[in-house]
């Protein structure tokens, strides 16, 4: 029987660690995070919205461009290839992605609404922080590269 040790760092969890696909969903998630911003401030600034409501539409802007980067690069090699794939890894993105935008949403609201941060500002650190959950879950469940 395998330790999950032996596990995480050859085979079974194996992919979840390559440096290259890290590296991939980083730079993907960098991009998503510019496009979140730039409709964060643009809801907030000019259609005078609250930071917190107007987290949830630059974040699902973000999240549909970071599904089809992802897609067509960081995991192009895994999945099978149909509408049908396609629409169901779109789907289990967005719901996967849940936990992230909700991780960010919460470090967003706490930051700037209990500790006076600037919105912009604890937008980036909840981004930060939601960048593993988004990872581990999408590499889980929306290309399945953890068997």
């Amino acid at each position: 029987m395998k330790s999950i040790v032996e596990d995480v760092f050859q085979g079974t969890y194996g992919e979840l660690l390559s440096v290259v696909r890290m590296g991939q969903f980083l730079s993907v998630g960098i991009l998503g995070a510019v496009v979140d911003n730039a409709v964060l401030v643009a809801v907030v600034e000019f259609a005078a919205v609250q930071p917190t409501l107007a987290k949830i539409a630059s974040a699902e802007a973000a999240i549909v461009l970071m599904f089809l980067l992802n897609e067509n690069w960081t995991f192009s090699e895994t999945g099978t290839v149909s509408y049908a794939a396609l629409a169901r890894r779109f789907l289990t993105s967005n719901t996967v992605r849940i936990g992230g935008a909700a991780t960010a949403l919460v470090v967003l609201h706490v930051l700037h609404e209990q500790f006076g941060v600037w919105y912009l500002a604890a937008n980036v650190a909840g981004i930060g922080v939601g960048f593993v959950v988004n990872y581990v879950l999408e590499s889980r469940f929306t290309w399945r590269v953890i068997r």
